[in-house]
């Protein structure tokens, strides 16, 4: 465990955006650089983009910028057409998917999985902690945006991200908190529903700072 801190600690904590839509989205993130870009490709939510925009969002992101698309109960099949013509780098899977779900992902495509866990309490945590899932995302429902009771994830022995209710405001409290792998930022960067660069940037200069 010692020598995975260790690495965490020269990597640095990662940040991901979520939530992008517009060409100027893509251009805010390339100018500060989050680690991850994440496009809602389930349909039905408000910010849910079809695959043609993805893929034209994706032309534009910074190749040092990992896409990441956001599914809820999707046809697997769909998910790995998009993982294998680059759409997207890693899937995101916010729904019922099950482990054999995962594996099978994991199997065909060879890219990462990211599972999302809403951390009700600490029962429903741990019994994620064994998944074939390269990181868990642990949240407090479906894009609710809202925070929850952090600790449920003290001393959690495995890489995670972050998400819920993060704020430029709120991001130090969380990280010296709850130590993550990485932190999930999706209302938190906007204003009038629209990503706002400014509190983009500063979500992102808060966590190189940590």
């Amino acid at each position: 465990m010692e020598g995975m801190d260790r690495e965490r600690k020269a990597d640095g904590m990662k940040i991901k955006i979520c939530g992008m839509r517009r060409p100027e989205d893509i251009g805010y993130a390339n100018q500060v650089l989050p680690d991850y870009a994440g496009f809602i490709l389930a349909k039905g939510f408000r910010r849910s983009i079809s695959r043609e925009t993805a893929a034209a969002l994706k032309a534009q992101l910074d190749p040092r910028i990992q896409a990441v698309g956001v599914f809820v109960d999707d046809p697997l099949e769909e998910i790995i057409s998009l993982l294998e013509e680059g759409v997207i780098d890693l899937a995101q899977l916010h729904g019922q998917e099950s482990e054999e779900d995962i594996l099978y992902l994991k199997a065909v495509t060879g890219k990462p999985v990211i599972k999302t866990v809403k951390a009700e309490n600490r029962h429903i945590v741990e019994a994620w902690l064994d998944t074939a899932a390269d990181y868990l995302l642990f949240d407090s429902g479906t894009g609710s945006g809202k925070t929850f009771d952090w600790s449920t994830l003290e001393d959690i022995q495995r890489d995670f991200f972050l998400a819920g209710g993060l704020t430029p405001e709120n991001l130090r409290e969380a990280a010296s908190r709850v130590q993550p792998y990485g932190v999930d930022l999706s209302s938190g960067t906007e204003t009038d529903g629209v990503k706002d660069p400014e509190k983009m940037r500063r979500a992102v200069e808060i966590v190189r700072g940590l």
